[in-house]
């Protein structure tokens, strides 16, 4: 069955900007042609300073599936593997190097890249009712390019666990491993996205892409070098006018009024 309807919707406000993953009936999964869009959403937000913060939610009774296992059945082609995989891993790079903080809004399964996408974002708020496995050992297809991402979030036991037995976990599991950050009631979800993307659009962007972008070079070093790194960076987070701005009104018990975008 086709539709006209997009494959990605997106909607901005109050520097807000919600992109919905949209291919409801087939669970949200991820064809060369979604991941591109979304790939190519994500470039066009990095170069918006309006934007503050970014939620990747979707439609539907999931999250996401993870890969079009019809269109890669359909291309058996090697080069064209190559092809969605790496576009697939480039995607999930970009949500990482994004300067503005992402959220991913998981109201329901996500399994497979599905759960890579939500390991993938630098916050994770699901539905209890939402569920998370790296399910491909039960057709053949291990779960390799999600271990990259799910492997940063979890111990090496949990993740190898999910990844040989393919089993569910359920969003309260996910939570104390730290896949995602918490679950709340489905009726709430909505709210607790609200609350926390406000929450944190409320702040200098300019020291949230310093702080983002720290925080993932950081972890790749050891930890006499990441020590060196980040005096470095916090040295010129201190020379700009909203860290200025922010302690001066902090001293003066008042609210601050950032000057960079």
């Amino acid at each position: 069955m086709t539709t006209n309807e997009p494959i990605l919707l997106r909607s901005d406000r109050d520097g807000i900007t919600t992109l919905t993953l949209n291919r409801p009936q087939q669970r949200n999964a991820l064809t060369r042609a979604l991941i591109a869009e979304l790939h190519d959403a994500l470039n066009k937000i990095a170069a918006d300073k309006t934007i503050r913060v970014v939620v990747i939610a979707a439609s539907g009774p999931a999250f996401c599936s993870g890969h079009d296992l019809r269109e890669l059945r359909a291309n058996t082609e090697p080069t064209f593997y190559d092809a969605v995989f790496s576009a697939c891993s480039a995607m999930m790079l970009a949500i990482v190097k994004l300067p503005q903080p992402v959220i991913a809004r998981v109201h329901a399964t996500a399994t497979a890249a599905g759960c890579q996408l939500v390991a993938s974002a630098d916050l994770a708020i699901a539905a209890e009712t939402a569920r998370f496995a790296t399910p491909g050992v039960d057709i053949g297809l291990f779960c390799s390019t999600p271990m990259v991402a799910v492997s940063r979030n979890l111990s090496r036991k949990r993740v190898m666990e999910m990844l040989l037995t393919g089993e569910m976990i359920d969003a309260e599991t996910a939570t104390q491993l730290g896949l995602i950050n918490r679950a709340v009631p489905a009726d709430q979800l909505d709210a607790e996205i609200a609350r926390v993307a406000n929450l944190i659009a409320a702040k200098s962007a300019l020291t949230l892409r310093i702080g983002k972008e720290a925080f993932y070079r950081q972890l790749e070093l050891p930890q006499a070098d990441a020590y060196s790194y980040v005096n470095a960076v916090m040295t010129r987070n201190m020379a700009t006018r909203d860290a200025a701005e922010g302690i001066d009104a902090f001293l003066a018990k008042r609210q601050p009024t950032w000057y960079d975008a």
